[in-house]
């Protein structure tokens, strides 16, 4: 962090924030066990702290016993708590309300009651500057930490009290925000879900409607190795309805490290909620292309990952029209049938399943292809599978739509951070700020 202090503000450190009867501690380290009849208290770990919100990952319990040995003193609501390790090292968060008795690791600080406002001070511990300081200061080369001491004596600047508060309040309302749109996103991908699981186990009638369930109407239905399906459907093996002319087959076995003015080549990386980021996709040489134009793609082939990250799946678009893949990606070109029903076909318990079970390797997993031909799959007449296809892709644009909300306001929230805890942008104080908190 500079040492030029912004005007007003004084040069100060975490040790220099607590007011008397303040606490700064460590948690303390004790063994720990999946929850049972005795484990009644939580134990919190690095996982459960995110970068700026409590995550509650763990299932960590300990009994009465473990927790009264613990050195420690009881996390409290308001607690704000700091990883001592990756990753990120430094990250920092407050403790919510949880209704049961809860200590932390010895991994973890504890900062309760600073003489400042303790949102500004979490999110100046959260900022890029002091993330630096942070990493600048951690010691290990295969766990890298942050000593208590270090990290409670790092000198930083802080303002006047009333303008912390301001700047608190301007994050805590973009946070709020955030959230909000990140509590849409799981509201539009729980009704996704439940969306798909009627339609790819009810279907849709002629006039555009579910069919009753099954334990309404069992004569609608007929039990198949994929599980029970409408009577009008078929069943099957992928391979059945792939464009004999254009196989499944995987891509590039080395494609290089790049080449100006290239061939595009589609890694798994790439491939991202089922889309292709496009914008640093590795460049493969004329005659490497050449050699794998079998792999060769088309707009509107499906893609699925089968090596590494097994899985994922997207539609290649137009712009990709000619471009290549690598050996972890499969290219699926269906006559059969309706590419985008099988891509969300792909998403499903019933093809997921198939994957996994015949998913093998330890340290990098992948499916072979003659195992992605043998996907058993339903074959619903070509026109439900197009609606279904467009049913679910409507409610995959609300979902992109709020997760690109959600990439702005946190873009926003990074350049008022940078703007705001280093003093760039002076921040006047001339009314009262409401509640925060």
């Amino acid at each position: 962090m500079s040492k030029q202090s912004p005007v007003g503000w004084n040069e100060t450190s975490i040790s220099e924030l607590l007011k008397e009867g303040s606490l700064y501690s460590d948690g303390d380290w004790v063994e720990s066990k999946d929850q049972d009849e005795e484990g009644t208290n939580r134990l919190i770990q690095l996982a459960d702290i995110g970068d700026g919100f409590f995550q509650n990952k763990s299932n960590k319990f300990m009994n009465d016993e473990q927790f009264n040995k613990l050195r420690c003193t009881e996390l409290k609501e308001g607690d704000i708590l700091i990883a001592r390790m990756p990753d990120p090292i430094g990250r920092a968060c407050f403790f919510p309300k949880i209704n049961q008795r809860c200590a932390t690791v010895v991994d973890v600080a504890i900062l309760r009651n600073p003489n400042a406002d303790p949102y500004w001070l979490m999110s100046m511990i959260n900022s890029s500057q002091f993330r630096r300081m942070i990493e600048n200061h951690s010691t290990g080369t295969t766990r890298t930490r942050i000593t208590r001491g270090f990290l409670a004596e790092l000198r930083f600047f802080a303002p006047e009290i009333k303008i912390q508060t301001k700047i608190a309040v301007i994050l805590y309302n973009i946070d709020q925000t955030i959230e909000k749109t990140e509590a849409l996103i799981h509201k539009y991908q729980q009704i996704k879900a439940g969306l798909m699981h009627d339609l790819f186990t009810r279907g849709l009638t002629a006039d555009g409607k579910l069919r009753p369930p099954r334990e309404q109407a069992p004569e609608l239905y007929q039990e198949t190795p994929i599980g029970w399906i409408p009577k009008e459907w078929g069943f099957g093996l992928l391979n059945d309805i792939v464009n004999p002319l254009r196989p499944i087959v995987y891509g590039i076995l080395m494609p290089g490290y790049g080449f100006d003015g290239g061939v595009p080549v589609v890694k798994v990386k790439d491939i991202q909620d089922r889309k292709i980021h496009i914008d640093n996709l590795l460049l493969t040489s004329p005659l490497i292309d050449n050699e794998y134009r079998r792999s060769k793609l088309k707009a509107g082939d499906i893609l699925l990952t089968i090596r590494g990250t097994v899985g994922r799946v997207c539609i290649v678009p137009h712009e990709l029209e000619g471009a290549n893949i690598t050996q972890d990606t499969s290219r699926i070109d269906l006559l059969g049938g309706n590419n985008e029903f099988y891509s969300f076909y792909f998403e499903t318990d019933g093809a997921t399943r198939h994957f996994s079970i015949n998913t093998l390797g330890v340290a990098v997993q992948g499916i072979n292809l003659g195992e992605v031909r043998k996907t058993p799959i339903p074959k619903p007449p070509q026109k439900e599978q197009v609606e279904i296809a467009k049913r679910i892709s409507n409610i995959n644009r609300h979902i992109d739509k709020e997760k690109n909300s959600k990439h702005k306001l946190t873009k926003q929230k990074s350049g008022l951070m940078h703007d705001l805890l280093t003093g760039k942008v002076p921040v006047k104080v001339d009314q009262e700020e409401p509640a925060h908190g």
